[in-house]
């Protein structure tokens, strides 16, 4: 199909591109910015006027909770949710039910995503056999099948010798380890931020040092073994500032944080609403002011959406029982954008831009991916959107299965209008 997208604000960080022009797409590639290709005829014209034109969002946090989790969320209403949140590649991890450990349960999962002709879904495999933490996987086969990187999730290793060698097989072979950093030990059942809110409301804590002191760990066998490993999920600003030291020194690092820890603190779990219950729990408000701090000075590579959809039966409990997490697909954009209108405006020239480039090209690069820019000939995967729209945040709103999330009735900016993913229209907002 031949798509032009009209009189759209184009906005492509990763080729500083920042202009009112068409854009031209066929056979499911960008064709070209600004002119028409000799010989071109449109399929179809998406009108763009006032809206902004910007390459899919790349997320590197999306669990769709297939397999094994369906009944929490299934690849269809997941993906809906994807391309509805203007989301066109996401990086899932393997803690799946069973785990992304085999090289046939990986293709099973891209054959069906394929099949949905949707967003792009790029997996994570299982660093260690069932995320015990014991054996490593077969890395080799689980990147044939379709791999990005390595992962554990949420479950720490132990054996820090498992770790290594993990590490020192990844780096022979090229391939990304990511980690959430989180000591095994440290705050092992632990429900909210360590501090005095978490003690007023008599819940147990995850101190800030669980983060920090897996942190260390981490670049101490960086440095032995020359891996490069990418940190997923930072919330403290301690572990900020040990990612600016560790990058000034060389060490081949990326990381991430998840878009509500840009803009909430533990104070916002309120009367014990289980909404706001995560995993990194919501730190304090001088971790969230770093964090934010450090997605401006690229300290924090990405944003990601951390996208975690539970069900009632999981979420709708006393706060210390309910399950962790909250949807996040469909709120990535418009959270980004707050961000830059709430901390990047006149702290930097282009906000606007900055804030994309967090979750595209940015994400894109520490995943691997062909994806996040709008240049000559890359896979045409765009978001059409209007950064002054305003939504409400409200169960009947989201596509996803999963509902909860503890943005439950704000008023947010920022609604996308179109989504394209590999040349075709997957998602049109009616009028």
């Amino acid at each position: 199909m031949n798509i032009i997208i009209k009189n759209g604000r184009v906005i492509d960080p990763a080729n500083q591109i920042d202009a009112t022009q068409d854009l031209y797409i066929a056979n499911g590639k960008i064709a070209s910015l600004g002119f028409a290709p000799h010989g071109f005829a449109a399929d179809e014209v998406i009108d763009a006027t006032g809206l902004v034109v910007a390459p899919g969002l790349v997320d590197l946090s999306a669990r769709l909770r297939e397999p094994g989790y369906e009944y929490k969320a299934t690849l269809e209403s997941e993906m809906q949710a994807a391309v509805q949140g203007g989301v066109t590649s996401l990086v899932c991890p393997p803690d799946t039910d069973p785990v992304l450990d085999e090289p046939g349960l990986v293709e099973m999962l891209k054959h069906r995503a394929r099949g949905l002709n949707q967003a792009n879904v790029h997996p994570l495999g299982a660093l260690t056999a069932g995320l015990k933490g014991e054996a490593l996987t077969e890395m080799a086969e689980l990147t044939e099948a379709g791999c990005i990187g390595f992962a554990q999730a949420e479950e720490p290793v132990r054996d820090t010798t498992v770790l290594q060698r993990a590490l020192q097989y990844a780096q022979t072979f090229g391939y990304t380890v990511w980690l959430r950093p989180q000591d095994a030990w440290i705050g092992r059942g632990g429900v909210a931020h360590s501090g005095p809110l978490a003690s007023r409301l008599g819940l147990s804590g995850v101190p800030v040092m669980a983060e920090t002191i897996a942190m260390y760990t981490i670049f101490e066998l960086m440095r032995a073994t020359g891996a490069r490993v990418h940190l997923c999920r930072l919330s403290s600003a301690a572990a900020i500032e040990l990612v600016r030291a560790a990058k000034k020194e060389g060490l081949r690092l990326s990381c991430d944080v998840g878009a509500h820890h840009l803009h909430l603190t533990d104070a916002d779990i309120g009367f014990f609403d289980p909404n706001a219950r995560m995993t990194p729990p919501l730190r304090s408000q001088r971790d969230r002011d770093a964090i934010r701090a450090a997605v401006l000075d690229g300290t924090v590579d990405a944003v990601c959406s951390d996208h975690t959809p539970v069900d009632d039966d999981e979420k709708l409990l006393p706060f210390a029982e309910a399950s962790p997490g909250a949807t996040g697909l469909e709120l990535l954009l418009s959270l980004t954008l707050r961000w830059a209108d709430e901390h990047a405006h006149g702290q930097c020239a282009d906000p606007l831009a900055r804030a994309l480039a967090r979750v595209t090209c940015d994400a894109a690069r520490i995943a691997g991916l062909s994806a996040g820019t709008l240049g000559q000939g890359m896979p045409a995967d765009v978001v059409v959107f209007d950064p002054a729209a305003r939504w409400k945040v409200e169960a009947s709103a989201l596509a996803s299965q999963g509902k909860h999330t503890p943005f439950l009735g704000y008023e947010l900016t920022g609604q996308v209008r179109a989504t394209v993913v590999g040349g075709h229209i997957a998602f049109r907002r009616p009028h």
